[in-house]
């Protein structure tokens, strides 16, 4: 079983290839390593290879640890994205097709990237006992401890109490201001985005299906594509606003995610 202080998987490849691992290919010993260490390998596999079974993995291991079992990720980047792009390229006729290619050919990557923040963030507010602490201290100054046992969320999503609304507006500047300090999030997601997204990107070209236009002349048919490709100047735009696009809303989706996290392990107190 697994341990919530070291966890003791070890195999003779790297932590990161799981998919042989689950093949059975590789056998398992017993040894003291770092949890971190896992969850990093299992991240990275999930990520950067696609690995569906590392992130399986890694939601075993998150529910042992800590029963965290209430993950419900929103997936709203990449229409985000979709509708920038769109009005980036107001002037072409073509903006349109254009936009729907990125959003299609972007989606597994950035919904990956997506649940990973999605996860970091929960985790963070799921431990962070001083905010935990300090909702739960006014949780019981509106509802009793029979309402708290029956409930599923506390305050999620619709907040009614000024008190309520202060906290959470201070976790989130709190949040705020230690990313101005660290750049932690904003450094992850662009190496991220400029190791898995921009070579589709600088390549979007090859990946748009073009219409075909009919022209009707004197005894002749003219067939020819519908717009002209994207010039470098115009690629370059686009990668600069699916990056910030990209950042902005995972950085966003972190701290609600962090605030879930919070009321979720007030929750699990009185269950």
């Amino acid at each position: 079983m697994v341990s919530n202080k070291k966890v003791i998987l070890k195999w003779f490849k790297p932590l990161y290839n799981w998919k042989q691992l689950l093949k059975g290919g590789i056998k398992l010993v017993l040894v003291k390593i770092d949890l971190w260490e896992i969850y990093e390998g299992l991240k990275y596999n999930f990520l950067y290879n696609g690995d569906i079974n590392s992130i399986h993995i890694l939601l075993n291991l998150y529910d042992l640890e800590a029963n965290v079992r209430n993950i419900c990720p929103k997936y709203i980047c990449t229409n985000e994205i979709r509708k920038k792009i769109k009005r980036q390229l107001k002037y072409r006729k073509d903006r349109q097709l254009i936009s729907n290619n990125i959003a299609l050919l972007l989606h597994e990557n950035v919904t990956r990237l997506e649940l990973i923040i999605y996860l970091e963030g929960y985790k963070y507010g799921y431990f962070n006992n001083k905010w935990v602490n300090n909702l739960e201290n006014e949780a019981i100054k509106y509802y009793s401890v029979e309402y708290l046992y029956d409930k599923n969320f506390l305050f999620h999503h619709d907040i009614y109490f000024k008190e309520i609304i202060d906290l959470k507006n201070n976790f989130y500047l709190e949040i705020d201001n230690q990313e101005k300090k660290s750049n932690f999030l904003h450094d992850f997601i662009l190496t991220y985005c400029e190791k898995t997204i921009k070579g589709k990107v600088y390549n979007l070209n090859s990946y748009i299906d073009r219409q075909l236009k009919i022209e009707y002349e004197t005894n002749h048919l003219n067939i020819k594509e519908e717009g002209s490709l994207l010039s470098m100047k115009e690629l370059n735009s686009i990668y600069g606003n699916v990056v910030n696009t990209i950042i902005k809303n995972n950085i966003k989706l972190y701290k609600e995610a962090s605030w879930y996290g919070i009321n979720d392990r007030v929750l699990n107190r009185y269950k």
